[in-house]
């Protein structure tokens, strides 16, 4: 019989370490810096700005973690990137996906140490507490930090979107609306998988504006389009597939539920409602990501909530859906589709 250890403990109490070395590497541009190159502990801690103290401990703790390689000890020795982070924390980079852990970093670190606060009373713990303003009226005051809300959204998102590209049957339909579409970052990657479909990424005008420049960029404009919608007070743009990344889960069960019937009322008959997020395992037993996200929710709404397939299915036959599925992405995240 094994003997049971407190390990596991001590390493999940103390995995913000880790988790702030990684990020604060981030801050400092630190995988950028070295892009393809080498450098001693002495010039990296030059380039970046350090102080004295932080060599070799910061890069060598990267060493221990995976995120930097080592060549040789000593002063003498060469820090390079891992081919991880080479790949997805350089900008430079088309793989690059660190805007997320920009976000994580400069908001979600400092508000989840709220999180008890959150358990106790329910409220959220992000810029509302400390301003009055709810989130999504914080993000889109500020230019600056809508943009980096939305690269967030497409670091943590391009794989999900992609896999969606290549899983799910779309030959059966000739047009899609993603509804909260952001940048279009999913209209264009579906777009470039399917030629023969035409998409629509649908949001506020702030960030259609946004989205208008991303799909240009992708020489996609003649079968994807941005369109300024509010989705709760406008009706849903018609369309065969209905797509919805990381939406749902932003609000309470009223607006999740009014969600789905505008989607339902959107859709033909045949039509497909494919909501992606990390849809919790029904059990609700494994999937942690999933679990996290939803407090996550907890601390940035309030009342919004990730849920399980079963949920999901259960609100789109109240609405009047007849068929489901449920479609592995990657990691922890899936698609949830209801057929009307």
């Amino acid at each position: 019989m094994t003997p049971v250890t407190p390990d596991r403990i001590m390493q999940t109490a103390m995995a913000f370490w880790p988790a702030k070395t990684l990020l604060s590497a981030m801050e400092l541009d630190l995988f950028t810096t070295l892009g393809t190159k080498k450098m001693t502990g002495e010039e990296l801690r030059h380039a970046l700005g350090l102080h004295a103290r932080s060599n070799p401990d910061f890069f060598d703790a990267l060493v221990a973690m995976k995120f930097l390689e080592r060549d040789g000890d000593g002063p003498t020795a060469q820090y390079r990137n891992s081919e991880e982070s080479g790949t997805f924390l350089d900008t430079a980079k088309p793989s690059y996906m660190g805007g997320f852990l920009e976000m994580v970093n400069s908001r979600l670190y400092g508000f989840w140490g709220d999180l008890t606060e959150a358990l106790r009373t329910g409220k959220p713990q992000n810029e509302i507490r400390h301003t009055g303003a709810p989130m999504f009226a914080e993000l889109y005051s500020s230019p600056k930090r809508l943009e980096q809300f939305l690269d967030a959204m497409s670091g943590i998102s391009a794989v999900n979107f992609q896999a969606l590209a290549e899983k799910f049957d779309f030959s059966k339909y000739r047009t899609l609306c993603d509804v909260g579409g952001a940048s279009g970052q999913l209209s264009c990657l579906v777009a470039a998988r399917h030629p023969h479909l035409k998409c629509l990424s649908a949001d506020l005008p702030e960030v259609t504006a946004i989205a208008e420049k991303k799909i240009a960029a992708a020489g996609l404009s003649e079968r994807v389009s941005a369109r300024a919608i509010d989705f709760f007070a406008d009706p849903l743009p018609m369309a065969d597939v209905i797509t919805m990344g990381m939406i749902l889960h932003d609000w309470d069960l009223p607006k999740k539920k009014q969600l789905i019937k505008a989607a339902y009322d959107a859709l033909p008959k045949g039509g497909a409602l494919v909501v992606i997020e990390a849809l919790i395992d029904d059990a609700r037993r494994e999937n942690v990501f999933g679990l996290m996200m939803s407090l996550n929710m907890l601390i940035e709404f309030g009342d919004a909530f990730d849920y399980t397939a079963a949920d999901f299915f259960s609100w789109c036959q109240e609405a009047g859906f007849t068929r489901f599925e449920v479609i592995h992405l990657h990691g922890p995240a899936s698609a949830g589709i209801a057929y009307k």
